[in-house]
């Protein structure tokens, strides 16, 4: 077996081949790559979803995995990440297991795969990070995080609700409406953040707060948001890249000015701390409409101070 072989994920099932860009040309943050879930004892599978087919206008989120684990490169040289005060390797054992594959041109094999996938993460006790791909991953994913832990409290950044209730069976402004009715989230101690397109305001369960709220109040004012509604309920974490300003993240399909900047970003995520966090997944990062990789590298910083929060939340509950 030759080299390219060997990074190929094996995730294949009878009705799904290997994408398109669908091979493994370095791990996350080079982390140790795992064949399959069932091959690691790490506490966090990184998995990639390679897929676009369900986006509204600019596709070419498909690169989104590629793009992070590249941009990831920047950040592995630091030995204890500031303003951590400790290196995320002595207390949390993080695995990537490549792709998601699935048959193109055919996206329930997505759906089914994807589904199958995660719910071998969430039965296993680990926690899942994953990178779109579109923001439809997000509710094949919630099915099986469902399964196991009933429905979720949604901590969800974006410039959109995705709550809207027209477009097709496979589309990544709607899967939040799907997710609702499925009884896959716990609209009432739900946040969203960062809103700042239109959305029916009438009969809408999820607080939100919206972009310009964010600006005037801060990252402080959010969290506490945040912890007052989610409680010690299970969290699940979904982050649309389009949920900063095109200012710090060019590279993603629909881009919507007036949005939170990186900074305020990185303090809601680290202030994360002590929530019942199950997984988090990063979206719609688009690397062929970014500059200098400053979208890719925003997505892995997000989700590499996700995974300290992970550990701190370790380190100060065993």
């Amino acid at each position: 077996m030759d080299h390219k072989q060997e990074l190929q994920n094996p995730m294949a099932s009878a009705d799904a081949d290997m994408p398109l860009y669908g091979s493994l040309g370095m791990t996350f943050m080079e982390f140790p790559y795992a064949p399959s879930v069932k091959q690691t004892d790490a506490d966090v599978v990184v998995s990639g979803v390679p897929f676009d087919m369900a986006t509204s206008g600019r596709s070419g989120a498909r690169f989104g995995p590629q793009g992070i684990r590249s941009a990831s490169a920047n950040l592995i040289w630091e030995g204890a990440r500031w303003p951590w005060d400790f290196a995320l390797d002595d207390h949390l054992k993080v695995a990537d297991v490549g792709n998601v594959n699935f048959k193109h041109g055919e996206p329930q094999t997505l759906v089914d795969n994807l589904q199958r996938h995660i719910l071998q993460i969430m039965e296993s006790g680990k926690k899942s990070l994953t990178f779109g791909g579109d923001h439809f991953i997000t509710l094949p994913i919630l099915r099986s995080v469902a399964k196991i832990h009933g429905p979720v409290c949604l901590v969800h950044v974006d410039a959109h609700t995705d709550t809207y209730s027209g477009g097709s069976k496979y589309d990544h402004g709607t899967f939040l409406h799907h997710a609702v009715e499925e009884g896959l989230v716990d609209d009432k101690h739900s946040v969203q953040i960062g809103i700042r397109t239109n959305y029916s305001k009438d009969a809408h369960g999820f607080e939100v707060l919206d972009a310009a709220w964010v600006g005037d109040h801060g990252p402080h004012e959010v969290l506490k948001h945040i912890k007052e509604k989610v409680g010690d309920r299970p969290v699940y974490v979904t982050f649309d890249i389009d949920g900063l300003d095109p200012a710090f993240a060019p590279g993603t399909g629909t881009p919507v000015s007036g949005g939170l900047t990186m900074d305020t970003a990185l303090k809601v995520i680290r202030g994360l701390q002590g929530l019942n966090l199950v997984g988090m997944d990063v979206v719609e990062v688009a690397p062929a409409y970014d500059h200098a990789d400053i979208t890719s590298l925003a997505g892995a910083t997000l989700a590499l101070d996700f995974l300290y929060v992970l550990a701190h939340n370790k380190i100060h509950h065993s």
